[in-house]
């Protein structure tokens, strides 16, 4: 397989283990992490042997979202974003499982890589945070529609306004992680329900994950069009790459006093 900088690819059998490897910065998403994810994303689409993707961070963090040092610098991470790239998601439709193995926690564009997952199994370290009404940035991956799908409106809404670290039992018995285990049994437990999902014809696995998007498509389509338009609105407006450094430390300080 083609090999990435910022992602390591493993194969085994019909499934494809992406891991977002940039362990020293959380795994947060610098422009080239967004590009190569995409790519990545692309070819097991394209790869007629590849049926399942299990998707995880290497280290002791899934994703803590968007870097806030390109973000503070350049902004240019922020224009990878769905509203500024003409995307609807952090990578485009596969038609095959995607597993998300959060492995630790995942923050903000860390938790919406984990909301496009079409399902999600957590390590027991593991935790979830809205931040980007702390970091002075809103949603533009379509959160605001997935994370009430998840988790219900008034918890999506507590979520967003508080950037509460949740821990990964709170975040099963709200609904948003199917399992919970042991941190060393993780990839082992993604992989095999992968392998299992695999099993499934490519063909019927791609028309049933269509066919689950489609009986949503106009209420998803329309509200990540939304999202859109008023998160990139509200950059043009509001954001100053000079205040992300400002905000940062307070929010990395807070995240860990709760995790």
């Amino acid at each position: 397989m083609v090999p990435y900088e910022t992602l390591l690819l493993h194969r085994a059998g019909a499934v494809v283990t992406v891991t977002l490897n940039r362990p020293e910065r959380h795994n947060a998403l610098s422009s080239q992490l967004l590009e190569e994810l995409s790519a990545a994303m692309t070819a097991v689409r394209d790869d007629p042997d590849v049926r399942a993707v299990v998707l995880t961070g290497a280290g002791t963090s899934f994703c803590a979202g968007l870097d806030l040092r390109e973000l503070g610098s350049t902004g240019d991470n922020m224009r990878k974003v769905g509203p500024f790239a003409g995307l609807t998601g952090p990578w485009p439709a596969v038609g095959k499982p995607v597993i998300g193995a959060a492995n630790g926690p995942a923050a903000t564009g860390g938790l919406e890589l984990a909301l496009h997952c079409d399902l999600l199994i957590a390590a027991e370290g593991a935790a979830f945070a809205d931040t980007h009404a702390r970091v002075g940035v809103l949603p533009g991956w379509g959160l605001t529609y997935l994370l009430p799908q998840a988790v219900g409106v008034r918890r999506a809404r507590e979520m967003s306004l508080t950037g509460r670290m949740m821990p990964a039992a709170e975040a099963h018995a709200w609904g948003l992680v199917n399992h919970v285990v042991p941190a060393d049994e993780l990839l082992a437990r993604a992989r095999a329900l992968a392998a299992e999902m695999a099993e499934v014809a490519p063909e019927m696995a791609a028309e049933l994950l269509d066919l689950y998007r489609e009986t949503t498509s106009t209420t998803v389509t329309d509200a990540i069009a939304i999202e859109a338009r008023r998160s990139a609105a509200w950059a043009d407006a509001h954001f100053r790459p000079e205040l992300v450094g400002a905000r940062s430390d307070g929010i990395i300080a807070r995240g860990r006093t709760q995790a």
